[in-house]
This record gives C-alpha cells, sequence and structure tokens, in this order.
C-alpha cells in the first residue's frame, strides 16, 4: 500500500475514533467470582479532552502522566499526522482538569539531543519534566522545566553498552522521580535492546544501581533466547521493560511486557514478587503500564494484549475487576492501550498508541459490586 494512503487511513481512523466517542458508555466492572470486594466503576467521559486548537491532530500517544495540579500530560508521535499532509500538535501537551489545553512545547533544540521516537513522560514533584525515547539511538533522558527549557540530559545519543552500561540507556521508557532519595528509576528499555531497572541521582545524572528481573544482573543474550511456554518464568526481562511505578510504600513495580507480568522490589533492588496477568487466556497479556488509585488500595494494570484495563487489590495483588474492551467506540481501545494515569480524584486517563492515537478518561463513580 502507497505510505501516503496508509497515513491518511491511519488519520481518518484517529478521527473516526473520536467522533464515536462522543457515544457516552458505562463501564461495570467485571467482578472477580471468588471476591465479594467492592470494586471501582468507571464511565468514559465522551467529551475529553476538548478539540485542540489550529487544526492540531494528535498521532500514537506513547506517554501520559498526571502533576500536582491534576493537569494531565502526553507525549505523541506526529509523524504519521504529517505524512497524511495534516497539523500534529506538538509533542509535549499539557491539559487541564477540563481537558483545555493548557500549553505545548517540545522537539529539537540547542544543548540536548531530542529523541528520533518519543515513548514515556513524566512530572516529578518539582515540575520537572522527564522524556524518553524509544527509537534509533534514543540512548539518553531529557529534563525539562514545565515550561520546556531543557535542564539535563542523561546518557548520550547513540551510544550504548548494553545493559550493563552505568552512563547510557537504550530506548528507555519510563521514569519515575523519588523526591527524598533525589533518585529517577527508570525502565530501560524497549525493542530488545535493554532488560533492565536503572537509577540515577535526579538532580546530577549519576549512575547510582540498575538490576534485572528478579533483582539479578541483567543477562541480554539470555533475554533475547525463546522463551518455553510450558517451562519456568522466564530468568530475565523479555523485550519489553515497559513501566516503573514507586508505590506510598516505597515498593518499585516494573512491568514486564511481553511475559505478561510485573515485578515488586525493594528500591535496592530486592526482589519481592511477581504477578501474571490473564495467565490462563487464550490470549497472551501484555502489560505495558500500571497506576494506584489514590488511596493506593487499587492497582490499575493496562494490558493491550487484551485491550482492556485489570483492576487489582494491592493488598492482595489479585485481580477483582476489569473495564474497557477491543473497538473503535468510547471506552473501548482500538489502536493498542499503551499507557495510563490516575488523578488525585481516582480518574483514570489512558493512552492507545500504533497508527492513530487517543486519549480517553474515564470517570470514578465510586465502588460498587
Amino acid at each position: 500500500m502507497n505510505r501516503h494512503r496508509f497515513c491518511r487511513r491511519a488519520i481518518g481512523l484517529g478521527a473516526a475514533l473520536v467522533a464515536m466517542a462522543w457515544s457516552a458508555r458505562e463501564l461495570t466492572p467485571f467482578a472477580a467470582a471468588q471476591t465479594p470486594d467492592p470494586v471501582p466503576a468507571f464511565k468514559v467521559d465522551p467529551a475529553w479532552p476538548k478539540p485542540l486548537p489550529n487544526k492540531w491532530a494528535i498521532g500514537p500517544v506513547s506517554g501520559i502522566t498526571t502533576d500536582a495540579r491534576d493537569h494531565v500530560w502526553i507525549i505523541h508521535r506526529g509523524e504519521a499526522v504529517k505524512q497524511a499532509g495534516a497539523m500534529p500538535a506538538p509533542p509535549v501537551i499539557e491539559f487541564d482538569a477540563a481537558g483545555n489545553v493548557v500549553q505545548t512545547w517540545g522537539g529539537p533544540g540547542a544543548g540536548y539531543d531530542w529523541h528520533q521516537q518519543v515513548h514515556g513522560i513524566t512530572v516529578d514533584g518539582n515540575d520537572r519534566v522527564w522524556i524518553s525515547g524509544n527509537g534509533d539511538g534514543d540512548n539518553h533522558i531529557l529534563v525539562f522545566t514545565r515550561q520546556g527549557k531543557f535542564v539535563r540530559q542523561i546518557g548520550r545519543a547513540g551510544a550504548s553498552g548494553g545493559s550493563n552500561d552505568t552512563a547510557n540507556l537504550a530506548r528507555a521508557t519510563q521514569m519515575r522521580v523519588d523526591l527524598q532519595s533525589h533518585e529517577v528509576y527508570v525502565s530501560d528499555g524497549e525493542q530488545n535492546q535493554n532488560h533492565r531497572v536503572i537509577v540515577f541521582d535526579s538532580e546530577n545524572g549519576r549512575y547510582k544501581r540498575h538490576w534485572g528481573a528478579y533483582g539479578e544482573k541483567p543477562d541480554d543474550a539470555a533475554a533475547k533466547a525463546p522463551v518455553d511456554p510450558a517451562g519456568p518464568p522466564p530468568r530475565q526481562f523479555g523485550n519489553a521493560v515497559h513501566c516503573v511505578r514507586i508505590d506510598r510504600d516505597g515498593l518499585v513495580y516494573v512491568c514486564d511486557r511481553s511475559n505478561g507480568r510485573f515485578q515488586i522490589f525493594r528500591k535496592d533492588g530486592v526482589f519481592q514478587k511477581e504477578i501474571f496477568i490473564a495467565k490462563e487466556s487464550a490470549v497472551d497479556a501484555a502489560v505495558g503500564d500500571l497506576d494506584f488509585s489514590p488511596d493506593q488500595k487499587f492497582v490499575y494494570v493496562g494490558d493491550s494484549g487484551h485491550q482492556k484495563v485489570w483492576i487489582l487489590r494491592r493488598d492482595r495483588l489479585e485481580v477483582v475487576g476489569s473495564f474497557g474492551e477491543r473497538g473503535p467506540g468510547a471506552g473501548q481501545f482500538a489502536t493498542t492501550l499503551h499507557d495510563l494515569t490516575v488523578d488525585s480524584k481516582g480518574n483514570v486517563y489512558t493512552g492507545e498508541a500504533a497508527s492513530a492515537g487517543r486519549v480517553q478518561k474515564f470517570v470514578l463513580l465510586g465502588e460498587g459490586r
């Protein structure tokens, strides 16, 4: 198929998704039969976000986060939009709680290497914006002020020595900042590059420590070996170490997307436990992101294999419900559920990647059975 015709169709799909999102649907969670616990219920808000100014369009949404103001930030890839002859929004977009665009910025500039393909975004408690990339040569992460002024680059573009290189990354996916210890945790990386979590000093970029699956030293050769579905769980992270989060108890959660699991560690890298998602399903789970309810009673896990968000009780790490399904309508996921975030009111926001991107808001209705 002609590349430009494909891109035009991709943008058309994105427009169709937005149009179909105007039919609101309430999402009744599926409650696991073995537990009577009340679970959160959500309703999609089809009018969020509001239309972008300047006839801008959003491409694949590779990262989404909330800040202390309950503003939602996304980072997206505009190349497909440009190839279709439309006008992409700048890569970084900040929305307020009502879905209005507050500001946009991003792209090449003096003093840093803008990513060949953007991936993750987070805003720390000091209003610094952290960005990662997963394109060729994206062996670094970038730090900016809230207004987009460059602060720091960790790693060097085009330089990677594998999973035990302490100076560079390889297609890192997400970052989370621990303000008390002045550390940034990075899930590194994707497309079968690095297979680890790495920690840097968040104030000067100096290396602190790193670890692989089960808290062991990562081994890239072993990680790329075929996995036996009937055998024991792989001792290495798979081809996408796709998320990192820190809970209020100081435990570090890491998404191992291709292996359908997340692992939990202490901050020093000591392994605690692992959770497989929908392990008995005929469809392989793809654990791409997770976040916590404001009271941290629940963990929300984004699964692009099943195109849904699983709801787990954090104390037992058991599935108690889910919402979303495969499809193009409001409250469904059509172009790969890639990332999610939760605001202080318990609302969940999701980003969809692949050929056409979309952002959705799921309003918390409360807890039911």
